[in-house]
């Protein structure tokens, strides 16, 4: 069965598609810029993680990344299976802040996938420090095939915007290397509670990113 999840940085520091094995694991990663959805976390970031993943189905893990002002700091749980010939998931994902630099996200997390494509939807709410909290939905469209991958992602609700993420990933003695266009369709549009302005991509940006990370059974 696919890895149903991968929070944060992990969703895009691999292209590679990799059959996940029950029992425990750990990684560490780096990449040269950490965007997540369209958003600029950090210039470079390192990240490392530990997750669960049983025979069933079920999974569990926190996950955290270096964003400049204190670390991101995610965990989640959920169940995925494969029914005939989809695979099916659904689970939580929560994002949380050791500094300034946000405050807490919440996600229902539902994913399908047939063949080399794949469907992600997170449904999700913003806790607004000063105002309204912010509810939003985000979505992403995946083929992927012998490490290449094509991602056409997007915003709903509270949120706009659209992106276009196009790369490889690969393994090379047990270190997993990837490579990455990020270009954005159509100006990426939300609200970050934070003491720093936040780097929204335009519709004319384009970056390049370069990711490695390795994974280890515990």
């Amino acid at each position: 069965m696919k890895t149903i999840h991968k929070a944060g940085l992990a969703a895009s520091l691999l292209a590679v598609s990799s059959v996940a094995s029950a029992g425990w694991s750990a990684n560490l990663g780096f990449a040269s810029e950490y965007i997540f959805r369209g958003v600029l976390q950090n210039t470079s970031s390192a990240s490392g993680g530990v997750d669960y993943e049983a025979d069933s189905g079920f999974y569990i893990g926190t996950w955290a990344a270096d964003v400049g002002d204190g670390l991101e700091v995610d965990g989640y749980f959920g169940y995925g299976a494969t029914v005939g010939d989809f695979d099916l998931g659904i689970g939580y994902t929560g994002y949380f802040f050791t500094g300034d630099f946000d405050t807490e996200y919440h996600e229902i997390n539902l994913s399908a996938g047939f063949s080399i494509f794949s469907l992600d939807v997170a449904v999700g709410q913003h806790d607004v420090e000063f105002g309204s909290d912010e509810d939003y939905t985000h979505y992403a469209f995946t083929a992927e095939k012998n490490g290449f991958y094509g991602t056409f992602g997007g915003f709903a609700q509270d949120y706009d915007g659209q992106y276009l993420d196009i790369g490889y990933g690969t393994t090379i003695a047990e270190i997993d290397l990837g490579v990455s266009l990020i270009a954005v369709i159509d100006d990426i549009v939300i609200d970050v509670d934070s003491a720093v302005e936040p780097v929204l991509l335009n519709a004319t940006d384009e970056t390049i990113v370069f990711t490695i990370g390795k994974s280890f059974d515990l």
